[in-house]
């Protein structure tokens, strides 16, 4: 199952860790912009440089759909080069559904998106169950993962998602829809192949969730959000290290901003970041 393949490449490399390529002009070095005749053409290329060098570092990556449309055909096109990339590399590859406010639209995303290079998808569920059906239908027939978000890192993330619902935070109740779904679809590692996404800065989120929802793997979004932070996600994990997995974006793709950093030399100070945020990670847990 796919679940089980993302848990069997962060215990081969130690590293409960995933990057997300969501594009933002501000991590481009001067000298890629420069060399290149488009944004579109520069973040390409941005990418395919930081897929090679995080190789054999980091286990999963993330792209958003939404991102790369934004850019127009072209940015599509592009999309789908670095998905066949991020497979030829060995990643294990997560996409961001397009933005989707109707039963229809999830239908036809999960349709005509089938064939495409990933292994798991990240849908929002606050339309209800008619957007998820299609893709817990894809797990089924695909072997692909579908990861739900219920709970968000953002400072307005309470305002709707810990609102009280009867005896249950709203989050909860919607963890509650996600379980019910994915709870015949668990894989050798203990893990269903529908999983949700949880905020990394929201720390009581996390014990309560990992308490509760044993067999639902979280993936934890927002690693290098001001709230987020290794100890934070700690408590996403099991007892073998094993259950959870955390999500950054800007540390990693904007690590040459850092003090001390040469924009020349952009993708060593991704992976020098990598490394830091793996042994972060593992202050807190053991992947056993």
């Amino acid at each position: 199952m796919s679940v089980d393949i993302l848990q069997e490449k962060i215990r081969k490399l130690k590293n409960p860790s995933v990057v997300d390529f969501t594009l933002s002009k501000q991590w481009l070095p001067p000298q890629v912009m420069e060399g290149s005749g488009s944004l579109c053409d520069a973040w390409l290329g941005y990418c395919k440089d930081m897929l090679q060098a995080l190789k054999g570092t980091v286990p999963a990556v993330r792209f958003g759909f939404a991102s790369f449309s934004l850019l127009g055909a072209a940015g599509i096109d592009a999309l789908e080069q670095l998905l066949s990339r991020a497979r030829e590399l060995g990643y294990y590859i997560l996409l961001d559904m397009p933005e989707l406010l109707s039963p229809v639209a999830a239908k036809t995303a999960a349709e005509e998106l089938a064939p495409w290079a990933y292994d798991g998808v990240v849908v929002s569920p606050y339309l209800g169950s008619d957007v998820l059906r299609p893709f817990v239908s894809l797990c089924k027939e695909q072997n692909k993962a579908l990861f739900v978000v219920v709970r968000t890192s953002n400072k307005s993330a309470m305002e709707l998602q810990d609102l009280m619902t009867g005896s249950r935070l709203v989050h909860s109740a919607v963890t509650d829809i996600v379980n019910r779904h994915g709870e015949t679809m668990v894989g050798k590692s203990g893990y269903s192949q529908v999983a949700v996404v949880a905020g990394a800065g929201a720390p009581n989120s996390l014990k309560s969730l990992r308490s509760k929802y044993t067999r639902i793997f979280l993936l934890l979004d927002g690693y290098d959000y001001p709230s987020g932070n290794a100890k934070n996600c700690s408590y996403a994990f099991d007892r073998l290290g094993h259950g959870a997995a955390a999500c950054a974006c800007g540390s990693i793709l904007g690590a040459w901003q850092e003090e001390g950093e040469s924009s020349e030399d952009y993708t060593g100070a991704a992976l020098r970041a990598a490394e830091r945020m793996k042994k972060n990670l593992t202050r807190y847990i053991t992947v056993l």
